[in-house]
């Protein structure tokens, strides 16, 4: 089970910090994605990072304002969103693929297993 946390109302041009935990699986074998669903809109990509955080991978939508990071010995992953744009505005996700030491993907079809999503609310 995958959890995100950490959603809430921002203005705009303010920061959030996002946080993924996982309960009865370890994360820190496992590479982790970012997606986000807006109202109306298909789900999309927004960042993932490698099992061991040495790369990470951005839509080209945030890159520059978003930052992906993770903690193996906490098992979490953060997703640090600066500059927030009423566009960000969304249902935040994360998830992991199938298999331990997996690529990460920007496609969904490379994760099987998916958090509850957290809402970000950017006003203007």
């Amino acid at each position: 089970q995958l959890q995100a946390s950490g959603g809430g109302l921002v203005q705009a041009g303010g920061s959030l910090r996002l946080s993924c935990a996982a309960s009865g699986r370890t994360l820190s074998n496992y590479a982790v994605g970012w997606f986000r669903q807006a109202p109306g809109k298909e789900r999309e990509f927004v960042s993932a990072i490698s099992w061991n955080g040495r790369s990470t991978y951005y839509a080209d939508s945030v890159k520059g304002r978003f930052a992906i990071s993770r903690d193996n010995a906490k098992n979490m992953v953060y997703l640090q969103m600066n500059s927030v744009k009423p566009e960000d505005t969304a249902v935040y996700q994360c998830a992991a693929p199938k298999g331990s030491y997996d690529s990460f993907s920007p496609k969904e079809y490379g994760y099987a297993f998916w958090g509850q999503g957290t809402q970000v609310t950017v006003s203007s």
